[in-house]
């Protein structure tokens, strides 16, 4: 990606990617009449990912200050156990969150790859209405289901 000094008002040296951004509406939804994973498709799932990472991030991060903010000792001991078993809670959510924040990495890591919205089974793409409802799919609806059944019947439930 080339870069470019660019000198600000202040005088001040910066430096800028010359990347052209694809310009999207704000009412822009990829549609199935379009070219499969075209520039403003890519642009669309690659905004949509970043928003919900950092989605996810200020919620962390309110939650790590909200700890400390409660790192308080509470004489009462149910009132103790409740603030214990709200905070086991918090942070199961949190690490659930972690997960999903690496799975957001990836499919970011993929869009820039070439690979986004292609199963990683099959090598079809993932339809549009899918990574609308899961951005973070890595496999189309049948071969998830397949997937699920195989996973289902190995278990033995």
């Amino acid at each position: 990606m080339p870069v470019n000094d660019i000198i600000d008002p202040s005088g001040e040296h910066e430096e800028r990617s010359m990347k052209a951004e694809t310009f999207l509406p704000d009412d822009y939804r990829p549609a199935e009449n379009e070219p499969f994973m075209n520039e403003r498709q890519l642009e669309f799932f690659r905004r949509k990912l970043t928003n919900w990472k950092n989605e996810l991030l200020d919620e962390s991060k309110n939650t790590i200050e909200g700890l400390q903010d409660s790192a308080r000792a509470v004489p009462d001991i149910a009132d103790r156990a409740s603030e214990e078993t709200d905070r086991a809670l918090e942070l199961r959510t949190r690490d659930r969150q972690r997960k999903l924040v690496a799975k957001i990495d990836s499919a970011l890591r993929r869009i820039d790859g070439g690979d986004y919205g292609y199963c990683e089974v099959t090598g079809e793409p993932i339809s549009l209405k899918r990574l609308g409802a899961r951005p973070i799919a890595t496999m189309s609806l049948e071969a998830q289901e397949r997937h699920e059944r195989r996973e289902k019947v190995h278990r033995g439930d």
